[in-house]
């Protein structure tokens, strides 16, 4: 889409903050070629970055695949705990699912969000424990070890992708350990990607819906998600922050 063809509200959504974390939240989103993750017995470099390419032309409106993916994945609860008086229960969401209306064409599209992992992401310049920070490959992640709690972060980040652990955690996956006070949020799924496997949102879209999600090494022009980028280009959501976010969509 031309920016001369952008109406307003996708510009909001692409140009502001506010806007993007007032955008509805709703629940989902094929691979042409599967991608290769890190070989196990590779260190962790910066020879190559992580990324994501998400062709939104391509994410269902109902679609809550990946979504799904992500909770079984890292163990993200979302029944009722009774620990809480109301019996409320926890919304916990490292990929949520945003909708987006052109005002002009009334076309909707929808779109997964979660953290970008930015080349410069602000959360890790905020923190005061050195928490958050980024791995040399571009994945962006919480020490749950040494977060005390603080939300820095979360105000940080222009995309609203972290959350904070309020309750009791009960039947904690192994590779992915949350603690109550402190802040979450996407991790790229590290365990798989350092096991030469892909994110589980990436895997879900590819079996159960659309492949509309890639997953690749942004700096090998060969990868798929580079092929993808070099032909169809991509849009970084609110590039005019200079973070340049390791996600990339198409068809906003």
């Amino acid at each position: 889409m031309s920016k001369e063809t952008t109406n307003q509200s996708r510009r909001q959504f692409l140009g502001n903050a506010s806007t993007v974390a007032a955008l509805s939240i709703a629940p989902g989103v094929m691979l042409s070629q599967v991608a290769q993750a890190k070989p196990n017995d590779q260190e962790v470099n910066d020879s190559v970055r992580w990324g994501l390419l998400i062709d939104t032309n391509k994410c269902a409106k109902d679609c809550t695949a990946c979504i799904t993916a992500c909770s079984d994945e890292h163990g993200l609860d979302n029944s009722t705990h009774s620990d809480r008086p109301d019996n409320a229960k926890i919304d916990a969401q490292w990929i949520r699912k945003v909708t987006i209306r052109d005002t002009e064409t009334s076309h909707v599209t929808t779109l997964p969000l979660m953290c970008q992992h930015c080349e410069n992401p602000p959360c890790v310049d905020v923190c005061p424990t050195g928490a958050s920070f980024k791995r040399e490959d571009g994945i962006v992640l919480v020490d749950k070890h040494i977060c005390i709690g603080c939300r820095y972060c979360m105000m940080a980040c222009p995309y609203k992708a972290r959350s904070f652990v309020h309750e009791d955690l009960h039947n904690q996956k192994p590779d992915t350990p949350r603690g109550k006070g402190t802040v979450e949020s996407c991790n790229l799924c590290v365990v798989r990607v350092d096991n030469d496997r892909q994110p589980a949102c990436v895997e879900a879209c590819a079996d159960e819906a659309e492949g509309a999600i890639i997953f690749g090494d942004l700096k090998n022009p060969n990868s798929e998600i580079s092929r993808q980028l070099a032909q169809h280009g991509g849009t970084r959501i609110r590039a005019d922050l200079g973070l340049n976010p390791g996600v990339r969509y198409q068809g906003i």
